[in-house]
This record gives C-alpha cells, sequence and structure tokens, in this order.
C-alpha cells in the first residue's frame, strides 16, 4: 500500500499506509506525486498541537526569538495530513475528463502522499521546462505578491524585506522585478540571508547583532525606505521597519502576528514617520483593488511568473530529503531546526535529495 505522511501526536510524524484501490469517478484524475512541500506557517502550530490562530511562529521567520509558552494547546489531537503542494504526473483520468492526458506533469494542493485522486479543476498544467521547486512556491507566493501590490512599490524605491521564510524570499525578489532599485533583507538566520543576496538582495542585516532601523535610514541618506515588507510578526522587526522608513512609506504586514507583549514604541519614530501599514492578505476579499485584481488574479499572475521562470526557487527549496525520510526531516527542519532550512521539500523519486 502507498503511504503518507501523517502528524500522529504533537510534534511528531509518521508515514502511514492509506488505500489507493478506489475507482476513479468519472470526473477525477489520478497522480503519481514525484516532489512535494509543507507549510511553514499555520501548519507547525496545529503540528505542535496549539490553535493555528494563535502561533509562535510564522514561516520560520524569527523563530529562535519567540515565545513557545504563549501558544495555546489545542483540546484535542486528531491524525492528520502534513504537507502543502505536490507535483506529480498523471497516471489515469476519469471519463468525463478531458482537460489532462496520462502523462501530462501538473501541481495541486495535497498532503504529502505518494498518489493524490482529484478533479481537474485543482491542477494546475506545468510547462515542459518549469521546475518543480517553483511549482511549490506557488502557495506563499501569493501572499508575496500581494504585499508588494498592497505596497504600491513603484521604479526606483527602496524597499525592505524583514524575515525570509519562502514568502519574504520571493518578496524580495518580486520587489526587484517591480522595479525597487534597492533592496534590504533583514533575518537572524544566515543561510537565509545569503540565499536572498544570491537572489539579488542588495544588502542584508541580522537583526541580533544590527541596529537595522538605523542602517536603512544610513543606506537612505538618511530618507528611509519608501516601502517595508514585514513577513516575520515579530514586535522588534516592526519596531526596527518604523524606524528605518521613510517620512510617509508603507509597511505591508504580512506575517500572521501573536498578542505583542513589548518592544514597541509607537512615541518615536513611529509617530514622526507618519508611516502606513496595511496589512495585507492574498486571499481577503474583495481584494483592496476589486474589482479588477482578486484572489483568482493573483494566482494567475504567480503561476505565469514562476512557470516563466522569472523567480529563482531552486535555493528556496531546502534541503530536499527522500520520501522515506520525510517524517524525521519535517520534525526537524520545520520544527526543531528552521535555521538549517527556508521551505522543505520532499522527492518521492529518490533524485535532487540535498
Amino acid at each position: 500500500m502507498p503511504n503518507q505522511l501523517i502528524a500522529v501526536a504533537p510534534r511528531k510524524a509518521a508515514l502511514l499506509p492509506y488505500d489507493d484501490n478506489g475507482a476513479l469517478r468519472p470526473d477525477q484524475v489520478r497522480v503519481r506525486v514525484e516532489y512535494a512541500s509543507p507549510k511553514h506557517g499555520s501548519e507547525l502550530a496545529a503540528f505542535r498541537g496549539v490553535s493555528p490562530f494563535v502561533t509562535d511562529y510564522y514561516d520560520g521567520d524569527w523563530h529562535a526569538f519567540l515565545p513557545r509558552e504563549e501558544a495555546e494547546p489545542q483540546e484535542k489531537f486528531g491524525e492528520w495530513n502534513l504537507g502543502n503542494q505536490y507535483v506529480g504526473v498523471v497516471t489515469e483520468v476519469g471519463a468525463e475528463v478531458n482537460q489532462f492526458a496520462v502523462g501530462d506533469r501538473v501541481c495541486g494542493y495535497s498532503g504529502i502522499r505518494e498518489t493524490v485522486v482529484t478533479e481537474p479543476a485543482h491542477l494546475l498544467r506545468m510547462p515542459e521546462n518549469m521546475s518543480w521547486k517553483s511549482a511549490v512556491c506557488y502557495d506563499p507566493a501569493h501572499f508575496a505578491l500581494s504585499a508588494i501590490r498592497d505596497a504600491g512599490i513603484r521604479i526606483g524605491d527602496r524597499v525592505a524585506v524583514f524575515g525570509l521564510g519562502a514568502i519574504g524570499q520571493l518578496a524580495s525578489q518580486m520587489a526587484k522585478l517591480a522595479g525597487a532599485s534597492y533592496v534590504a533583507v533583514v533575518d537572524p538566520i544566515e543561510k537565509r540571508r545569503q540565499v536572498a543576496m544570491r537572489a539579488g538582495a542588495n544588502v542584508c542585516y541580522d537583526p541580533t547583532v544590527d541596529d537595522v532601523g538605523l542602517l536603512l535610514k544610513q543606506d537612505t541618506e538618511k530618507l528611509g525606505v519608501d516601502v517595508v515588507i514585514e513577513t516575520s510578526a515579530n514586535e522588534f522587526a516592526l519596531q526596527h521597519a518604523l524606524r528605518g522608513l521613510a517620512y510617509g512609506g508603507t509597511i505591508a504586514f504580512v506575517g500572521w502576528a501573536r498578542a505583542f507583549k513589548g518592544g514597541m514604541d509607537w512615541g518615536r519614530e513611529a509617530h514622526f514617520n507618519n508611516a502606513k501599514i496595511v496589512f495585507s492578505r492574498a486571499c481577503s476579499e474583495p481584494n483592496p483593488d476589486h474589482p479588477r485584481w482578486d484572489f483568482k488574479r493573483i494566482r494567475e499572475a504567480c503561476w505565469d511568473l514562476l512557470a516563466a521562470g522569472k523567480i529563482n526557487c531552486e535555493e528556496i527549496i531546502n534541503p530536499v530529503v527522500p520520501f522515506e525520510q520525510s517524517a524525521e526531516a519535517y520534525e526537524t527542519y520545520v520544527d526543531q531546526k528552521p535555521e538549517a532550512s527556508i521551505k522543505l521539500g520532499v522527492s518521492l523519486t529518490g533524485k535532487e535529495c540535498s
């Protein structure tokens, strides 16, 4: 029997068998999964056995500096699938399906498992040369693009991105695509900073040793950055963002924050900089640019960017582990040691493992 990655207890993952012998409905397809990736944000909060609505972690960013004791335990922990997106090959189609054929390479949403049965509307056709790593960045790309649009980045703007999980990494590259002349990236994890630099960021800062707000002002001849994309949901990051922001600048707050207990001083730079804070969430409707833009259009724009190779996702998906090691890897790289990973990749083909 095929296996799937399951959360069996708080902070415990396992590969368990499932039944894949059922006949397809006429409107379904079966896909053999080749690669997959989990979500490092709300999924992790639930994996730890706490409410996904009160999380001490957002997309891996600032993890070491957020207190876990503030999380609220769930009343009951039931087994559930772990995983977010996959890439695979269609192996069977129902009698009524004409959108896909056997052999087509597709991307979709699912827990990490060897096969997926789904409807064609839930699949994206992958161009021949599209990297699977680009495809599994489709979900975080939604929130990165939403932040870029909500912040109103224009040609020549100076931008800072706080938090370099998958969303921050993608936002950094998208800011450049949008015309930013300067992109500073901020994260306490060196590996993540270096990946962002190799992808085109101008400068990187470590908030545990650098006075980021001051440095952003120094880099911009005391003006400050025009836009901040804040993905970490950390109050100290937000304070530095307010200090390094230009007068009248915009902060797109993407991170899913818990209640702030301190670290904020609204009476200093925050007040005098006349900051605009936009809470950015791609899938909240109506979109700020409704009716011209909605979540569907954001998804389509992200897929076009990724399929065309305009965003480099090769180092964002790291490490890549064999499916047989995915339970241990999930516990290690997603939960216990986020500093060793950005977005975990899982190979069910035995290829491209790092």
